[in-house]
């Protein structure tokens, strides 16, 4: 391969045509969603409500809520920016095995990203689940309820709504588990963007592709959990956006 890093990821892209995406909060910050764990994360402001405070404390739900009120402005009128785009582009053109991401802001989805072709596996912001019945609803009446009267809204059935997002302490869904466990079993290169790979069990999963022998790139901006591992074939330093949709765009052209 060239010895230009940003020449040997093109020719990766080029001779690959089955591939593991895996991207964390680092490609959202160009759209204006706060990254959660760089400097200026979110998790350094804000302590983390438990998942079983949420479900046992109403005053928990009222402070869950609070926040998600924030985040839910963010991502409601947050738009896809050019490596979600480029992602999309990838599968247009029959190459991705399938996206997991760590984000909930539903970006992917917006930019093009098919639901056959995504795991959101911390769940999304753009949908309100009820942790009894499994109904899944739209956040807009419930946000709008709750900045109005302040207390946490429930479902129809009597049960307590809850952003369909992962809380601390909670479990992932087993399914979207086991869907990206599957495409690490079928990718021939995972490539991992803005993620600093420190959250378990998601980081497991780009590297039980790696784990298979398939080459493995890492494109994030600072310090991962997976540098200097054996399985890592291509490291880049630097901002995603100015880096990956570039080489998408120069492998797509000689395809």
């Amino acid at each position: 391969m060239s010895q230009d890093p940003n020449a040997e990821l093109v020719e990766l892209l080029t001779t690959h045509d089955r591939l593991l995406i895996f991207t964390g909060a680092g490609i959202s910050t160009a759209s204006g969603i706060p990254d959660f764990r760089g400097p200026q994360g979110v998790w350094k402001t804000r302590q983390p409500v438990y998942y079983a405070s949420f479900m046992s404390s109403e005053a928990a739900r009222v402070e869950y809520w609070d926040f998600k009120l924030e985040s839910w402005g963010q991502h409601q009128h947050a738009q896809p920016n050019k490596v979600h785009g480029a992602v999309a582009a990838l599968e247009a053109a029959g190459r991705v095995e399938m996206v997991v991401t760590q984000n909930i802001d539903g970006l992917h989805a917006l930019a093009g990203t098919t639901r056959e072709r995504l795991v959101e596996i911390h769940g999304t912001d753009l949908l309100v689940a009820c942790q009894s019945c499994g109904e899944r609803t739209d956040p807009g009446p419930h946000f709008a309820s709750f900045k109005s009267t302040g207390q946490p809204p429930v479902c129809q059935c009597g049960g307590i709504l809850k952003p369909a997002t992962i809380s601390f302490g909670q479990s992932l869904d087993e399914g979207d588990l086991a869907r990206a466990f599957a495409a690490a079993q079928m990718a021939d290169l995972v490539i991992s963007l803005g993620s600093t790979l420190a959250v378990h069990p998601a980081a497991s999963v780009p590297l039980a592709a790696a784990h298979r022998g398939i080459p493995y790139v890492v494109i994030n901006r600072g310090q991962t959990e997976h540098d200097g591992l054996a399985e890592v074939t291509l490291r880049l330093d630097g901002d995603v956006n100015a880096i990956f949709p570039a080489a998408v765009d120069a492998a797509l052209a000689t395809t």
